[in-house]
């Protein structure tokens, strides 16, 4: 999906983009809705190809974790 010439930043900010997506129709349309999961479903697709893509570097990027961190805590809320 990216490419080499791709740089970090770029990659974090689709990142967020696509969690603020989720997040907002999770809220609108639920959590199971067809939208939600589609989008939950790019975004993790989006963190693979960012961990894919920075393994070559020597720190990962603190951004993504907590965005990974957020989006975890936000899932649980499903099962209530």
């Amino acid at each position: 999906m990216y490419k080499d010439s791709i740089n970090q930043n770029d990659m974090i900010e689709q990142i967020r983009v696509k969690r603020e997506l989720m997040i907002n129709c999770a809220n609108t349309l639920g959590y199971t809705s067809e939208e939600t999961i589609k989008y939950s479903q790019e975004l993790d697709e989006l963190i693979n190809d960012y961990h894919r893509v920075m393994g070559q570097a020597s720190r990962p990027n603190e951004e993504v974790k907590i965005a990974f961190k957020q989006m975890i805590m936000i899932w649980p809320k499903v099962l209530v």
